[in-house]
C-alpha cells in the first residue's frame, strides 16, 4: 500500500527538517518547500494527500497557497492543516473560509500535531457509510461521497467543511445543533474552535445556496438547525 504524501511548507529550515523527521517517523512519506511558490510548483508536480501550511512564507503568503489550492479542481480535496504563530480568532476565521481542514498555533507539541494530520486523513478516508449516502431535501442535493452540491439542478462549489456541515443539519431537519455539536460532528471533538468561525462557515453556506439560503435557521441562544418542511 503507497504511503500517503505529505508536502511540508516551512520556511524555517530547523522546524521545517523536524517535521519531516517527525512525520517520516510515523510512517508517511514527505516533501518540503521553503516558499508558497515552492509549494506550487511541487503540488504541481505530484499532488500530496495533505499539506502541512505555514502562513507566514516569504513572497507568496500561506494563505494564498490555500486559496489556489482550493480554487482549482485537481487540488481542491487535498488537504490543508494551517500551521501558524497567528491564532488571533479573525486568523482562524480567513482560514476556515478558504477551506483548510484544521489550524494549528504555535507553539506545538510535535505529537499533538502528527495525532491532528492523522485525524484529518482518516477523516477525509473513511466517511461512515450514514454519512456518505447522497441526500435530497427542499431542492438541495448533497453527494459527500462525490463532494459534490446542487441547488435547483445546478452544481455549488463548496469547501470541505461547508458540505460536512450542511449534510450534518440536513440529515435531521427540524433538530437544533449546537455550534459544539456542529464542531464535534464535522471535525472530532478535540476539534478547539470559536463560535464566531461557526457562525462564518454557516454564512458562507447560506451564500451559495442562494434562494435556499432560508432553509438554514438560526435559534437565537442555541445554534441552528435545518426547515423541516418547505
Amino acid at each position: 500500500m503507497a504511503r500517503e504524501i505529505i508536502l511540508v511548507v516551512e520556511d524555517e529550515e530547523d522546524i521545517r527538517e523536524l517535521l519531516r523527521f517527525h512525520l517520516v517517523r510515523d510512517g508517511y512519506s514527505v516533501t518540503t518547500a521553503a516558499s508558497g511558490e515552492e509549494a506550487l510548483r511541487a503540488v504541481a508536480r505530484k499532488a500530496p494527500n495533505l499539506v502541512l501550511l505555514d502562513l507566514m512564507l516569504p513572497g507568496v503568503s500561506g494563505l494564498d497557497v490555500c486559496r489556489a489550492l482550493k480554487g482549482e479542481p485537481r487540488t481542491r480535496g487535498i488537504s490543508v492543516v494551517m500551521v501558524t504563530a497567528r491564532g488571533e480568532e479573525s486568523d482562524v476565521v480567513a482560514g476556515l473560509e478558504l477551506g483548510a481542514d484544521d489550524y494549528i498555533v504555535k507553539p506545538f507539541s510535535l505529537k499533538v500535531l502528527v495525532s491532528r494530520v492523522r485525524a484529518v486523513l482518516r477523516r477525509r478516508q473513511t466517511v461512515p457509510t450514514d454519512e456518505s449516502a447522497p441526500l435530497r431535501v427542499h431542492g438541495i442535493e448533497i453527494n459527500p461521497g462525490r463532494h459534490e452540491v446542487r441547488v435547483a439542478g445546478k452544481p455549488v462549489e463548496m469547501t470541505f467543511s461547508e458540505l460536512r456541515i450542511l449534510h450534518t443539519l440536513a440529515r435531521q431537519p427540524g433538530w437544533v445543533l449546537t455550534r459544539e455539536q456542529i464542531v464535534d460532528a464535522v471535525r472530532g471533538a478535540d476539534y478547539a474552535v470559536t463560535d464566531r468561525a461557526v457562525d462564518v462557515q454557516i454564512v458562507g453556506i447560506r451564500k451559495k445556496l442562494g434562494a435556499r439560503a432560508d432553509c438554514i435557521e438560526t435559534v437565537r441562544g442555541v445554534g441552528y438547525r435545518f426547515r423541516e418542511r418547505e
